[in-house]
């Protein structure tokens, strides 16, 4: 499945746990931290920006 998210979207969101920017892996449905690198899911094209939700990358 393909993430159809806005690139606006992804330039204002940042990761909620050091506030780094986030960068999108279209493979594997993810928005994934370029300063901690924790990889949250994206559902239904709605990213799931939870820390409890998020994995290691």
């Amino acid at each position: 499945m393909i993430m159809e998210l806005e690139d606006w979207l992804i330039d204002i969101i940042v990761c909620p746990k050091c506030r780094a920017s986030l960068r999108a892996d279209d493979a594997a449905s993810e928005l994934v931290c370029t300063g901690c690198a924790l990889a949250y899911p994206v559902r239904d094209n709605i990213p799931v920006l939870l820390v409890d939700e998020a994995r290691q990358s």
